[in-house]
C-alpha cells in the first residue's frame, strides 16, 4: 500500500537478542527475542515470508540473526 514508515523494535542487546523460531512440526515461524540469561525464547510476531524477517532485522538493527528449532 502507501509507503508507512516502519518503527524501530526498542531492546538491550545485554538481555536479549533476537531470533527466529520455526516449529519442526507446523513449519509456523515466528520472530522474538531469546533472554540471554536463561535461553527462554519470548514471541513477537507471527510470520508468513522472509520479507517479514528481513523487516523485524531491519526494525531492530541486526545483519544476521539466530534461527532456533
Amino acid at each position: 500500500m502507501f509507503g508507512r514508515k516502519k518503527s524501530k523494535i526498542e531492546y538491550d542487546p545485554a538481555v536479549s537478542e533476537p531470533a527466529v523460531k520455526r516449529s519442526i512440526c507446523t513449519g509456523e515461524t515466528t520472530v522474538g527475542f531469546i533472554d540471554i540469561q536463561t535461553g527462554k525464547f519470548h514471541d513477537l510476531k507471527l510470520v508468513t515470508s522472509q520479507e517479514e524477517i528481513d523487516d523485524f532485522m531491519r526494525q531492530t538493527g541486526v545483519e544476521n540473526i539466530k534461527t532456533v528449532y
